[in-house]
């Protein structure tokens, strides 16, 4: 006869109250986010989001072309897509 309990068949424990308690004690530090609201601040919350994507991927494909021409090869892909992308719009305004 078995004189303990079987393992596996215990209840599982309510930690999720001791997991919030903790989380509410030790705040992120840092600004917190509001969304905006009015129709301009939204508009210009894009099109910071976008001009910040933007000079993004123009600095990794900067980054992607000096390490392209050495002997980094990892990003030498992405380097010629970058410059193959920008061949290809300075043809179009042309």
């Amino acid at each position: 006869m078995a004189q303990g309990q079987i393992k596996g068949l215990s209840k599982a424990k309510a930690s999720g109250g001791r997991h919030a308690a903790k989380a509410a004690a030790n705040p992120k530090k840092g600004k917190r986010y509001v969304a905006p609201k009015k129709a301009v601040a939204v508009k210009q919350a894009a099109m910071h989001q976008s001009l910040s994507a933007k000079i993004s991927r123009s600095i990794e494909q900067q980054t992607a072309a000096a390490a392209s021409s050495g002997k980094l090869t990892i990003m030498k892909n992405i380097g010629m897509e970058g410059a193959e992308k920008a061949a290809s719009a300075k043809a179009k305004k042309a």
